[in-house]
């Protein structure tokens, strides 16, 4: 098994999670979102956040609107919808308990004397 798979694949499975994240305060556009996500180290290409934006709209956690760019064509802004606030809620609750379980595993263990 290589690494490299099971790093990317670990990130895969966040993915979702950190989008809904960063849309969480402001509307973004697709180079903002993926500017986010790679100073945060997720290595994401464009191929790979355009179906899953796709997806998430599909799913009703998110709406976009169309807006004139002063430097170009218009952009794509996505937006959370109420239903992908809840949902982003339900996440977050399940990342803090899966990130203390993962901890508590997978911290060293002490002997007891």
């Amino acid at each position: 098994m290589k690494i490299e798979n099971t790093k990317a694949q670990m990130r895969k499975g966040v993915l979702e999670f950190c989008i809904l994240s960063v849309l969480k305060n402001k509307d973004a556009y697709v180079a903002e979102i993926l500017k986010t996500l790679k100073e945060a180290k997720l290595l994401v290409v464009e191929g790979t956040i355009y179906p899953l934006l796709t997806r998430l709209k599909n799913s009703g956690l998110l709406n976009y609107r169309w807006e004139e760019s002063t430097t170009g064509p218009p952009r794509k802004y996505y937006t959370l919808t109420e239903t992908g606030e809840l949902f982003l809620v339900e996440l977050t609750t399940t990342w803090s308990e899966l990130h203390n379980a993962v901890t508590l595993v997978t911290l060293p263990k002490t002997t007891k004397k």
